[in-house]
């Protein structure tokens, strides 16, 4: 038997930000708008605090998804796709 799968486990994204550091390109699809940004700040007492900034966007070809930026080491995940 397997071990258990963490649902929505966030994968390391590609993704492109213009001059604001919004995303403008994730993989190879545009994005076309944004619908919710959020900032995530928590287990700041730990020696491993967690500050990610989230994004949900809608691509020219209308997907729905959702990447985040980990502010303390600068990179992109997927969260939903």
């Amino acid at each position: 038997m397997s071990a258990p799968r963490r649902v929505l486990q966030p994968r390391a994204a590609r993704v492109v930000e213009d001059e604001s550091r919004r995303p403008c390109r994730i993989g190879k699809q545009v994005v076309e708008s944004v619908r919710e940004v959020w900032l995530v700040e928590d287990r700041w007492w730990t020696d491993s605090p967690l500050r990610r900034r989230y994004w949900e966007v809608v691509t020219e070809d209308g997907c729905d998804l959702v990447v985040f930026r980990d502010l303390q080491a600068g990179k992109w995940y997927s969260q939903r796709d």
